[in-house]
């Protein structure tokens, strides 16, 4: 036995031992430890952020203890195994790549491979076939709007719902910059909120076409605002006073000054 199936095995059998001796692992069921794996996946989301190897190993330790839980409680209530998990991923990823295991010709509506785009395509038409009723069904309702809006886009693009040039995108960005001033004019909330929602949504296409991630982009803001307001906090201190007591003027000069000490935080 290899020692990559040895500790996965080794995990098994923990995990059934705590399930059995343990008095809060007994008590845990799919709804109570749901919450608990979304704070895991945004754990694994930080620590790949921050280039975080050591982080990022031990945080998919934690996803993948939680993988064996869910299967030990499917086998206890008869629903599935862990090997039925483990099977079905297999077969799912052979039948999804016949390029690789199989012959696309004979595939109907299917493309021959020639880079990435081609297997997206084709996996959109495999999930079709599978019984998906659109190419965007298999976008969780749940996930945060950001990253929904990525995903959308992305399955949009697989059937040619796609701009061709990134100049066209911009276009459309400040054509529905144009409309939220035009909204903001009018005064009418609800329509402010939806051309925001457009504008926002435009930019997030715009950042994949510039091929960045517009929520990891938006996260490093969020770090770089923390750590340049969380030391404007502190030199206000060292003057002897409280951010609440200072002028905009008086806050806006620290900040300057911190962005000129260093512009790559």
């Amino acid at each position: 036995m290899s020692e990559q199936n040895g500790n996965f095995q080794r995990l098994v059998t923990i995990m059934d031992e705590l399930r059995e001796k343990c008095p809060w692992d007994r008590k845990q069921t799919v709804e109570s430890l749901r919450p608990l794996t979304i704070e895991e996946t945004y754990e694994l989301a930080d620590a790949i952020t921050s280039g975080d190897w050591k982080g990022i190993r031990e945080e998919l330790g934690d996803l993948l203890l939680h993988v064996v839980f869910y299967a030990r409680i499917g086998k206890e209530q008869g629903k599935f195994t862990l090997e039925e998990v483990i099977g079905s991923i297999c077969d799912k990823l052979i039948a999804r790549h016949p390029h690789i295991y199989g012959d696309v010709s004979g595939e109907k509506g299917l493309v021959a491979v020639k880079d990435e785009e081609d297997v997206k395509k084709n996996w959109e038409k495999l999930k079709l076939k599978e019984g998906k009723k659109s190419v965007l069904g298999g976008v969780p309702l749940s996930l945060p709007a950001t990253v929904k809006a990525i995903r959308l886009q992305e399955k949009a693009a697989q059937v040619g719902f796609e701009w061709d040039e990134t100049s066209q995108v911009w276009d459309k960005v400040k054509e529905e910059m144009e409309e939220l001033q035009e909204a903001v004019a009018s005064h009418d909330k609800a329509r402010i909120q939806e051309e925001y929602g457009d504008l926002v949504f435009s930019l997030v296409n715009y950042a994949r076409f510039l091929q960045i991630d517009a929520e990891n982009s938006l996260e490093l803001t969020n770090r770089k605002f923390i750590s340049r307001f969380t030391r404007m906090e502190q030199e206000a201190l060292a003057q002897g006073k409280q951010l609440a007591d200072m002028s905009l003027e008086e806050m806006d000069g620290i900040w300057n000054s911190i962005k000129k000490q260093n512009t790559t935080d």
